[in-house]
């Protein structure tokens, strides 16, 4: 996957953790665990675009950790999210998904450059 289609991608998966986040009930549980999987979950495209830009490979791989690392707390937010009937579980498990092969597409992309250095 090229990087175009991989920041149109991110920006989706983007779109799709605001629309998530509207849709949470008014509960205080639910503010604050959809507050941190808003935050993680668009930090995904954001910090993406930086890897986009980045002007060494040592600079690429630090970024690509940190988007692996939001994806992955995105991914646990989710799941918590599920887990605690926030939302119905069903309405998490594409979003889940996404988040999870997005992790594995940016993780493969870590080893690469780290291996390639």
């Amino acid at each position: 996957m090229d990087r175009e289609a991989l920041r149109n991608r991110t920006k989706q998966f983007a779109v799709r953790v605001v629309k998530v986040f509207r849709a949470l009930p008014k509960t205080d549980d639910a503010k604050v665990i959809g507050r941190q999987l808003l935050r993680s979950g668009t930090s995904v495209a954001a910090n993406y675009r930086a890897v986009c830009r980045a002007r060494s490979r040592a600079e690429f791989i630090a970024k690509m950790s940190i988007v692996i690392e939001e994806c992955d707390e995105t991914a646990f937010w989710l799941e918590l999210m599920g887990e605690t009937d926030i939302l119905d579980k069903a309405r998490l498990t594409e979003l889940h998904k996404e988040a999870i092969e997005l992790l594995s597409i940016f993780a493969k992309a870590r080893i690469t450059a780290t291996k390639n250095k």
